[in-house]
C-alpha cells in the first residue's frame, strides 16, 4: 500500500517536471532566441552605415528628449544661397560631450559630421537616422 503511494506521487512529480520542460521548451526558449535576434538585429544596424557625411549650416535647435530613453535631437539650419528658403537638417547625438559642444556653438556657423543608419525600430535610439560624430566651428566670410 505505501509503495502505491509513493508511486502515486512520484508519477505527479514527474507529470509536473514534464509540464515544465514543455512550457520551457514552447515558451521561454523562443522568447529567448527572438530577444537574441532582436538584439543582433539592432546591434548591425548600428555597425553598418548607409551613408555619412558633412553639412554645414547653423545650429538653430539642441534639446534632451524623450519619456524613457534620453537622446538629444537637434536641427542645423542650411542656408545655401543668402535670401533663399532654408533647408533644416534634423539629427541625433548620442555623446554628451558632443552635446555641451554644439550647445556652445549655437548660433554660429558649424560643420557637422555624420552617419546615417536607417532601420533602427522605434525613438528610443533617436528620432532620426542621422548621428553625429562631430562637429567644428567654420568661420563665417
Amino acid at each position: 500500500m505505501e509503495n502505491a503511494a509513493t508511486n502515486a506521487t512520484s508519477s505527479a512529480k514527474s507529470a509536473k517536471s514534464g509540464m515544465l520542460i514543455k512550457i520551457l521548451k514552447f515558451l521561454v526558449i523562443p522568447l529567448i532566441i527572438a530577444s537574441l535576434l532582436f538584439a543582433a538585429y539592432i546591434w548591425l544596424a548600428f555597425q553598418y552605415t548607409y551613408s555619412d557625411g558633412e553639412r554645414a549650416g547653423f545650429v538653430q535647435k539642441l534639446s534632451r528628449k524623450g519619456w524613457l530613453c534620453k537622446t538629444w535631437e537637434g536641427e542645423l539650419t542650411l542656408v545655401a544661397v543668402p535670401g533663399s528658403m532654408p533647408e533644416k537638417f534634423f539629427f541625433t547625438v548620442r555623446d554628451d560631450a558632443l552635446a555641451a559642444k554644439l550647445n556652445s556653438q549655437m548660433g554660429q556657423r558649424v560643420a557637422v559630421t555624420y552617419d546615417q543608419h536607417k532601420g533602427l525600430p522605434g525613438t528610443c535610439f533617436g528620432e532620426t537616422e542621422y548621428f553625429l560624430r562631430d562637429s567644428r566651428a567654420v568661420a563665417t566670410q
